[in-house]
């Protein structure tokens, strides 16, 4: 408080950049700078950066948080053969934790990833740094507990259900699921990987809008988009609740960056 009360009674040419920041964030409360493990793929990294942005905004109105991106400088085929295939997950690792020590060099607070097949090594990137990780699939249970939700239609790339992440979780936390059959499945693959090339189409829509309508049969709750790329082609129900993995973890990246704001 004083350091605070020290600054503003000084002249503001005599401010430094330094303590102009300091004196925002401390007029702001604003302490909180997230950083961000993105481009996978680019498209929805920078769906989650702008939603985060204007979700502070509406929180309030003077809240312009920190952020920092690390984009990964992953290659194409690597990329890939994880969607496609479910091959080569662990040629991820040494860009994932280069990206995570990055972020900490900046001097962000806690790192998210907005990728939700990625989470796979979410231990490996904890390890590789001293500031939290936020996690996508930890969060999405925490939303489903909270809502009372027990039984869950997941929809992911083929590398999110054959390491069974959300299956896993739901498990230990009492909450029942359902998943695609192969079938469906290699569709979905198909889908995601249009959206990586930038390619959204109707046709593909309306094929993901059929698959959740078989989860329906199945007496789901409600159906988890857990791949964060999915949200690009905005499928909707009219009698099931669609929530998006990547606007539950936009929502707790928001409280976390806020938390001092309150």
């Amino acid at each position: 408080m004083r350091c605070y009360l020290k600054l503003i009674k000084q002249p503001k040419h005599q401010l430094s950049n330094r303590s102009w920041c300091l004196l925002y964030d401390m007029k702001n409360k604003i302490t909180q700078k997230v950083g961000i493990i993105g481009g996978l793929g680019p498209e929805t990294t920078s769906e989650f950066y702008l939603d985060v942005i204007f979700s502070c905004f509406k929180k309030d109105k003077n809240a312009r948080p920190g952020i920092v991106i690390a984009s990964v400088p992953l290659p194409y085929q690597i990329e890939e053969d994880l969607i496609m295939k479910n091959e080569g997950a662990k040629r991820y690792i040494p860009f994932l934790v280069k990206e995570a020590k990055r972020l900490e060099k900046a001097g962000v607070d806690f790192i998210v990833m907005p990728c939700n097949s990625m989470h796979v090594f979410i231990e490996n990137i904890r390890k590789s740094v001293r500031i939290p990780v936020l996690s996508i699939v930890e969060e999405t249970v925490k939303f489903l507990k909270k809502k009372k939700f027990r039984k869950v239609g997941i929809v992911s790339t083929s590398a999110t259900i054959r390491n069974k992440l959300y299956e896993n979780a739901f498990i230990k936390n009492n909450i029942r699921f359902v998943t695609p059959d192969e079938l469906q499945q290699e569709k979905i693959g198909k889908f995601i990987h249009n959206l990586v090339m930038g390619q959204q189409n109707n046709k593909d829509r309306e094929e993901l809008i059929k698959i959740i309508n078989d989860f329906k049969t199945k007496k789901v709750n409600c159906v988890a988009l857990a791949c964060t790329d999915l949200q690009l082609l905005i499928p909707t129900h009219p009698t099931l609740k669609i929530f998006d993995t990547m606007k539950i973890l936009v929502d707790a990246t928001v409280e976390r960056i806020l938390k001092n704001n309150n």
